[in-house]
């Protein structure tokens, strides 16, 4: 899991960056900060940044909350992998992009495994279940799945053990975007 760190250390000290920092998605519960981490790692590294659930806002122009209404989750996932494949051909293309995936997105292992085919680094942001909670309760686009108590904490559990897998696990809690954002890089001091 240190390896992307290390890595990205020793590319800046030669004043190169290996091709493996140029694409990077970050994965983790609601509420963890990929969307922030995501944009603001993306700034630092001069790269274009998506919001997967952003991009699938504009494909089906309504809201996430929207399409698990009327469509169901099963309409939505499958959605979210078109979009996701649709991203990683982008950044085939373009040879960089950092991405930000919703909480269910790298649970689904077709998902996870093409973001691996194509040389994605996966960084999992995680934080206590209880402030994720939190931070999910003070604002922010409707989160459907977050409304339960008792199934936000279940479908955290549940997911962890996929985030687990991530190249990378970054803990967010307490921490500013800002301090979050050194960690993945491996710049602190």
């Amino acid at each position: 899991m240190v390896s992307f760190s290390a890595q990205f250390r020793r590319a800046m000290a030669i004043d190169q960056r290996p091709s493996t920092i140029d694409r990077i998605c970050f994965v983790g519960f609601m509420g963890a900060g990929k969307t922030t981490v995501g944009r603001l790692v993306a700034q630092r590294l001069q790269r274009r940044f998506v919001d997967l659930d952003d991009r699938i806002c504009q494909r089906e122009q309504r809201e996430i909350a929207d399409i698990f209404r009327d469509s169901g989750e099963p309409y939505f996932r499958r959605l979210e992998s078109e979009c996701l494949r649709s991203l990683v051909q982008e950044a085939a293309a373009a040879g960089s992009l950092v991405i930000a995936v919703g909480g269910g997105a790298f649970v689904q292992p077709s998902n996870a495994a093409l973001l691996r085919e194509h040389g994605f680094n996966t960084v999992f942001l995680d934080a206590g279940v209880e402030e994720l909670r939190q931070r999910c309760a003070s604002g922010g686009p409707d989160r459907p799945l977050a409304h339960d108590e008792n199934l936000f904490r279940q479908l955290y559990e549940a997911r962890r053990g996929a985030y687990m897998a991530a190249e990378m696990r970054v803990d967010t809690g307490g921490k500013t975007p800002e301090q979050v954002v050194e960690e993945v890089l491996g710049c602190r001091r």
